[in-house]
């Protein structure tokens, strides 16, 4: 038994030694020390040894144990260093090359746009306001003067989440609640998102509006036209020809949707304008009465005019893009034109 320690000391010490990682260090253990292991299986074998040999086999065992352990401390804590050294020589950093480039973001052309916009507004006097996406019916439709059976209900291609919910099919609704809250003079503009069942080259199932109104006393279809002109004008540019169009709205009486002549040919007539030299750029008209009746506003003392715009129509034709989808694909080659 004496012998078989004294071959055991020196072959486990020599296995620490010629461990190369911790992995191989941990099965030396496990070999020695472990439940199946060589010292352990002596320790089980001591139980046969007569009563005068077992005390000082077993200090050779506890003597052994403890320089196994020493030893094995003392070569996985060099392991543990060279691994560290290992690392940070994989992992090293040349510290002298450039940097790299960090491309910055840009702001999307229908971002663009409605800053625009809302700011050419703001500098007439009218301020931001928003409302929610979700929306209820009366809201949306009653309180236009669009009741369930009117047809223009037909026209918005709705979607709808409950008999009184919908996602909104305007910004119109912002209107609605602007006034409910508020008392004239009021000069509002609503830009947001809007929802409608339809999807093409030029519609989306969710794309952006702005919506516009003025209540005051007095206010006549003339201070419309002259707000709107300055408006396109200012956007578009100084030489501009803009003209107003009959149309219908069951929240504005009268309705006109406002041309501009053709960006793309200058008006000489081209595909994007069909020939004629005109594109429609937004729908306007003086608020109808009804709106004003359910709102509470005296429609004897005041008036006031409306509009709205797809804001991703205004980017189309300020940037040239003939593809409403490419403004949702988030194609970085198309962003960053912008």
């Amino acid at each position: 038994m004496k012998e078989r320690l004294v071959k055991l000391q020196a072959e486990a010490l020599s296995a620490l030694q010629q461990s190369q990682d911790l992995k191989a260090l941990q099965d030396v253990r496990v070999s020695i020390l472990g439940k199946k292991g060589a010292l352990t299986d002596i320790m089980k074998g001591m139980r046969e040894l007569s009563a005068e040999e077992r005390p000082a086999i077993g200090n050779l065992v506890n003597s052994l144990k403890d320089q196994f352990e020493a030893a094995f401390a003392l070569r996985q804590s060099e392991l543990q260093q060279k691994a560290i050294a290992d690392k940070l020589a994989q992992e090293n950093i040349d510290v002298t090359l450039p940097g790299r480039t960090v491309v910055p973001g840009n702001l999307h052309p229908v971002t663009l746009v409605s800053d625009e916009i809302v700011d050419i507004f703001s500098r007439l006097g009218f301020s931001v306001a928003e409302g929610p996406e979700i929306e209820q019916d009366f809201y949306n439709f009653e309180a236009l003067n669009i009741p369930k059976d009117h047809p223009a209900r037909d026209m918005q291609d709705t979607f709808y989440i409950s008999d009184d919910l919908v996602l909104r099919t305007h910004t119109s609704p912002v209107q609605i609640r602007t006034m409910l809250q508020h008392q004239p003079p009021i000069r509002v503009i609503a830009p947001g998102t809007v929802y409608r069942r339809d999807s093409d080259l030029t519609h989306s199932p969710m794309f952006h509006q702005i919506e516009g109104f003025l209540v005051d006393e007095r206010v006549t279809f003339g201070d419309l036209k002259g707000i709107l002109t300055h408006f396109l004008k200012e956007f578009f540019g100084d030489r501009l020809e803009v003209r107003f169009r009959p149309s219908f709205f069951p929240f504005t009486e009268p309705s006109a949707e406002v041309d501009i002549a053709c960006v793309i040919c200058g008006g000489q007539g081209c595909r994007v304008c069909s020939g004629n030299g005109w594109l429609e750029i937004l729908g306007c008209g003086m608020i109808d009465p009804a709106v004003f009746d359910a709102v509470n506003y005296d429609a004897e003392q005041y008036s006031g005019f409306a509009f709205g715009m797809g804001l991703e129509r205004i980017a189309m034709l300020k940037y040239g893009v003939n593809d409403l989808r490419l403004f949702f694909e988030n194609d970085l080659r198309f962003l960053k034109q912008f």
